[in-house]
């Protein structure tokens, strides 16, 4: 199967969208899995898994499966009329495709307030009592969704929801969501994810384990790894790893 293809590889029945999603970003290469070779994420922390949804942009199948899906939980959640303010900058362009499908307004939210001009952190329009759905690429601890919609809050707006593609389904991020009290719909996650890549051959039963234990605890995973392979080899450093920018980013 090409690239191309993968938003075909699995049928569009009901339940199957998060295998059928996940299977998508594994065969274009937006997401990684190497737990015999963590990745170094840009906090420091080893990890067997690195997620760059910005990869879908080169495949315009993947990325309308994605605005699709995006369009079908807006329905189901009952999330319209709202505006669709998209997180930068991953997340704009799939809020962007979404707002199009749904024929919604659209804003974004950065990460922090310009330092020129009028120092916006909001670009677009909001109203007080607007409703506004954030749109994420990615949650990890889900740290920037929610500060994006803590701006949005603070604009005037009332958040009915986080839509994201994929989440790694760490304890810390749901914490945060339920602390928050808003409510996060992702299209595929973590457990979906070694379904397909052991369904597909890509994992075998001890590295899906191994992938397991990290989600687990990503910081004793790390921690364990990074002594294993110091101990492994006195010389090894981060550059002779799978170096990966993934961050604090959502």
């Amino acid at each position: 199967m090409t690239r191309s293809d993968a938003s075909s590889s699995l049928p569009a029945a009901e339940g199957e969208r998060p295998r059928q999603i996940a299977r998508a970003l594994l065969d274009i290469g937006a997401v990684h899995l190497q737990p015999d070779d963590p990745f170094t994420w840009s906090s420091g922390l080893l990890a067997p898994i690195y997620c760059d949804n910005r990869i879908t942009l080169g495949y315009p199948a993947v990325r309308s499966l994605i605005a699709e899906a995006f369009t079908d939980v807006m329905n189901e959640h009952a999330l319209l009329p709202a505006t669709i303010a998209g997180t930068a900058t991953a997340g704009i362009p799939h809020a962007a495709w979404l707002s199009d499908r749904v024929e919604a307004p659209m804003c974004y939210v950065r990460s922090s307030s310009k330092d020129h001009g009028r120092r916006n952190r909001i670009e677009g329009v909001i109203r007080d009592g607007q409703p506004v759905v954030v749109v994420e690429d990615l949650i990890s601890t889900g740290a920037s969704a929610l500060s994006a919609a803590e701006a949005l809050t603070a604009a005037g707006a009332t958040v009915a929801g986080i839509l994201a593609i994929f989440t790694y389904e760490l304890d810390a991020a749901t914490q945060r969501f339920e602390a928050a009290g808003i409510p996060l719909h992702t299209l595929t996650g973590f457990q979906a994810l070694l379904t397909v890549a052991t369904d597909t051959g890509r994992l075998d039963d001890d590295q899906r384990k191994t992938l397991t234990a990290w989600r687990r605890d990503p910081a004793a995973w790390s921690h364990a790894a990074d002594t294993a392979a110091s101990t492994d080899d006195p010389a090894d450093t981060d550059a002779s790893r799978g170096d990966a920018s993934e961050t604090g980013r959502s």
